[in-house]
């Protein structure tokens, strides 16, 4: 397996990661794919047997199912590997269950920590873009995040390409390890500079 570094942090991730979309069973998911826990901890032994070090998730996959079923999978080889997951989808029918606001971000950090069954993540991401609340709201609630829980995030953070991240670089925050660029057939933005920005 090859390994990569990710952004400027020294840490190396296995150029093929492991994607946890299709673990779990709940409602529309399903469509991306079913696998139950024993199929899904199967297919994570693979990898790590593999050299694949880097596991993405989501806390809205399955309705956090994903979430469950990889840390079942992990346990007893979580030093093994990187976690990735997300914030922003829809977790609940209030209108604050969605989103880049602060109460969101803290809300569903702490239920991803539970349903991977870790104290830290290894990335946390940023699932999509969030029009209603500020960048500087998210980005300062990210950060207050990294130091409350002193290293529960590692101080790897990635903000995805929002379109207000030339910003990022000038906040108190911490910088981020690197940016999701989005991307498709059609639609291909430049590439970020080595400094995240």
């Amino acid at each position: 397996m090859r390994y990569n570094l990710l952004g400027n942090t020294g840490v190396l991730v296995s150029e093929i990661s492991l994607g946890a979309m299709t673990f779990g069973r709940s409602g529309n998911w399903s469509v991306f794919g079913s696998l139950d826990e024993k199929a899904a901890g199967r297919l994570v032994d693979q990898a790590l047997d593999a050299g694949v070090n880097f596991f993405d998730t989501s806390n809205i996959y399955a309705d956090g199912q994903s979430e469950e079923i990889l840390g079942k999978a992990l346990k007893g080889k979580r030093h093994q590997a990187l976690i990735a997951t997300k914030v922003r989808g829809r977790t609940g029918p209030g209108p604050n269950d969605i989103g880049l606001s602060r109460p969101h971000i803290m809300r569903q950090v702490e239920e991803s920590l539970k349903r991977l069954g870790t104290d830290y993540i290894d990335l946390y991401q940023i699932h999509n873009p969030d029009q209603l609340t500020d960048w500087e709201e998210t980005l300062r609630a990210l950060d207050d995040l990294v130091r409350a829980r002193q290293g529960a995030l590692h101080r790897r953070l990635q903000y995805d390409r929002l379109g207000h991240h030339e910003d990022a670089g000038d906040f108190p925050a911490s910088r981020p390890s690197r940016l999701q660029e989005r991307a498709n057939r059609i639609i291909r933005w430049p590439a970020a500079s080595s400094n995240g920005r």
